[in-house]
């Protein structure tokens, strides 16, 4: 059914709500005050034309706007844009009963996103026999269909060789019988490529993926991890260290989110004068290295891989503090605050979930000074109660806006007793 709506305001998951009889009508693309046709079904608008635009609307820099479901943003102006994420923290504090002081958004795009995850989907179209006709790129908005793309707005430039990579190494995966996920990495030594879904493959067809990762002079080809061919180790420098990266690592999605998140943790760290630091959920060490210049470091990670990497760059590093690299899944077997005594400071950065079992034990601690980063502000609301209840006064939170037109929002929170 097409219907004409009036867009009244966001919601927090970045679609324009309009209000009707009926309920809420949710329409992705709309902007507050704009008056727009939709093809309605149920409680969800596609957007087919804005008849009173916002005088916040801009063009969008990317072509896929509309089709991509990467981007939610680009048709709207920095400022209101920059206002409503500020919020977005805001608001989660406040379902919480909290209301710290928090920061303007701190911009930390940079020159762009340094991994991207591509998606490669047969299409069912026609082809030459054994042959398949692919689609490499992105999800499609609410879709599990991939739209086909050749060059993306938002990646850095250190990226600028992964889609070609990824269309050759799919089409050489043809016929796709799974969906492929591949996950392009950009590091100092080249790109590093890990591909998931392929499924078992005959020794010809690892020959061939081996040779396109030479052609495109990618430092590392992994299949699920699983080495293809390695020209040279993937490596990234964080503070004075560098890091080998292990297959599939997660890192921040850019390299100045990167260095705006380990500067507001080493500013808190530095003005506390902690002299023994907790680093929860430390991935290869994007904290835990640039720490080990000021203070000894306990670092804790599930991963076994990653702690592996750090120890290595600690190993290779000279100036370094002590820093102890532990395997363990904090989710399970918290930091118990008998162990925690050890420690003048904790800076904990966990997954999306949050790490509610490890702000319950840290909530019954001693420790002086928690540093919490987060990527999700609803969790990390949830958390922050949980330390407050305990004792600890959340003392600043400052945003940071490290994916660029999206509705995700990163955070560090400073809590002290």
């Amino acid at each position: 059914m097409v219907a004409q709506l009036e867009i009244a305001r966001l919601g927090h998951r970045g679609d324009a709500i309009a209000d009707t009889p009926e309920g809420p009508v949710y329409v992705p693309l709309a902007l507050p005050g704009e008056r727009v046709e939709v093809e309605r079904e149920g409680d969800r608008g596609r957007l087919l034309a804005v008849l009173e635009p916002s005088a916040e609307r801009v063009e969008p820099v990317c072509r896929h706007v509309g089709l991509c479901g990467g981007c939610s943003f680009q048709h709207w102006q920095s400022e209101p844009y920059r206002q409503w994420k500020r919020a977005l923290v805001v608001e989660a504090l406040a379902r919480e009963g909290l209301e710290p002081p928090v920061a303007a958004l701190v911009a930390a795009h940079g020159e762009g996103r340094r991994r991207a995850t591509f998606h490669a989907r047969g299409t069912g179209g026609s082809a030459p026999k054994g042959q398949d006709v692919l689609a490499v790129g992105f999800a499609g908005r609410r879709s599990h269909a991939v739209v086909a793309i050749d060059a993306c707005p938002i990646l850095a430039p250190s990226l600028a060789g992964a889609l070609p990579a990824a269309w050759a190494v799919a089409q050489a995966l043809a016929p796709v019988a799974k969906p492929l996920d591949i996950q392009v990495t950009a590091t100092e030594t080249g790109l590093d490529m890990d591909v998931r879904g392929s499924g078992p493959l005959k020794p010809a067809r690892v020959a061939m993926l081996a040779r396109l990762a030479g052609e495109h002079r990618l430092a590392r080809l992994t299949r699920h991890g699983e080495l293809v061919l390695q020209r040279e180790p993937p490596v990234l420098t964080m503070g004075r260290a560098r890091v080998a990266l292990p297959p599939g690592s997660f890192l921040q999605a850019t390299a100045e989110g990167e260095a705006v998140l380990a500067q507001a943790v080493l500013s808190a760290v530095t003005v506390a004068k902690a002299k023994h630091v907790a680093d929860l959920f430390c991935g290869v060490g994007t904290f835990a290295l640039r720490l080990a210049e000021i203070a000894r470091v306990g670092a804790f990670e599930s991963h076994a891989g990653a702690v592996e990497a750090l120890a290595k760059a600690v190993r290779g590093t000279s100036g370094l503090k002590p820093v102890a690299a532990e395997t363990r899944d904090l989710f399970r077997r918290p930091l118990l605050p008998m162990e925690l005594k050890a420690f003048d400071a904790v800076v904990f950065d966990p997954p999306r979930q949050g790490a509610e079992a490890q702000a319950r034990q840290l909530a019954a601690s001693k420790v002086p000074l928690v540093i919490g980063v987060s990527c999700d502000p609803a969790t990390f609301a949830r958390d922050a109660r949980l330390l407050v209840d305990g004792g600890y006064r959340l003392e600043s939170v400052t945003p940071v806006d490290q994916f660029l037109y999206s509705t995700h929002v990163e955070l560090v929170g400073v809590f002290r007793r």
